[in-house]
């Protein structure tokens, strides 16, 4: 059987608990308490998904390895997620803005990575890799409901005010650039390519294109030109805003290693 290396299994892990970690953030935070409920319900599914990956991938490793140690005690140039999941949630903040935190940001995020994500599970839920093929099929449930919550607030700020479509449409251009990184494979992609066990994702772009465009469409909102660097977070190399997140999400495990509760 086919087996997605294990470097493969840590990527779609990290992507999944630093996105969560960023989502996490809201929590007691949110614009209304239904969404402070709904985004702490998609950080779950998030840390549901990198916990089931960590297993997997620890499972393979062998020699001791745990999710908590592949979660806590990593650094950050061992972490392979895209750049965009470890960005802040805030852009160009408005002068008057009450919080270091913009909601529109968050939205337009979580909307461009799920609507990558409903595909790549639904490719992987058909991998030869009986192990990884179960765990798409879970996640994909969930990454569908994160697309529709994400597109829904999206629609909601770009056809709504003045103010929401300027926001969402500055969250939108702050963003959609770092999308290019889904398209550059990795040497660790290029191996689980080669696997057989993994998904190309280049494949999956005109599929991405088209969910992009429709809702776009929809919101109101203009698809912005992508041109200069492309960020390569899944090769290790990572803005300056990781090291602060996991040093947040890492130092109650560093302090007390070993430690049960």
């Amino acid at each position: 059987m086919s087996k997605a290396p294990v470097e493969y299994l840590l990527h779609l892990a990290d992507n999944a608990v630093v996105l969560g970690q960023r989502d996490a953030e809201w929590c007691g935070h949110g614009p209304i308490l239904e969404e402070d409920l709904a985004l702490a319900n998609v950080s779950l599914d998030l840390i549901g998904q990198a916990r089931l990956l960590y297993q997997l991938a620890a499972a393979r490793m062998g020699n001791g390895a745990t999710e908590d140690a592949l979660a806590y005690f990593r650094d950050d140039k061992d972490f392979l997620n895209y750049t965009l999941v470890e960005l802040p949630n805030h852009g160009a903040l408005v002068g008057y803005a009450a919080a270091d935190r913009d909601y529109a940001t968050t939205i337009v995020r979580n909307f461009l990575y799920s609507a990558l994500m409903v595909l790549v599970w639904d490719a992987l839920q058909k991998s030869p890799d009986s192990d990884l093929a179960a765990i798409a099929a879970k996640s994909l449930k969930e990454a569908r409901y994160h697309l529709h919550h994400a597109a829904d607030w999206l629609v909601k700020f770009g056809d709504g005010t003045e103010e929401s479509h300027a926001r969402a449409q500055a969250a939108l251009d702050h963003l959609f650039r770092y999308t290019e990184e889904f398209w550059t494979p990795s040497a660790v992609e290029d191996a689980a390519i080669a696997s057989g066990a993994a998904v190309d994702v280049r494949t999956l772009r005109a599929a991405w294109d088209a969910i992009i465009a429709d809702t776009l469409a929809e919101a109101t909102l203009k698809r912005p030109e992508v041109r200069g660097y492309i960020p390569e977070g899944k090769h290790g190399r990572h803005s300056e805003h990781l090291s602060y997140l996991l040093g947040e999400m890492q130092g109650l495990a560093r302090a007390h290693p070993g430690a049960t509760w």
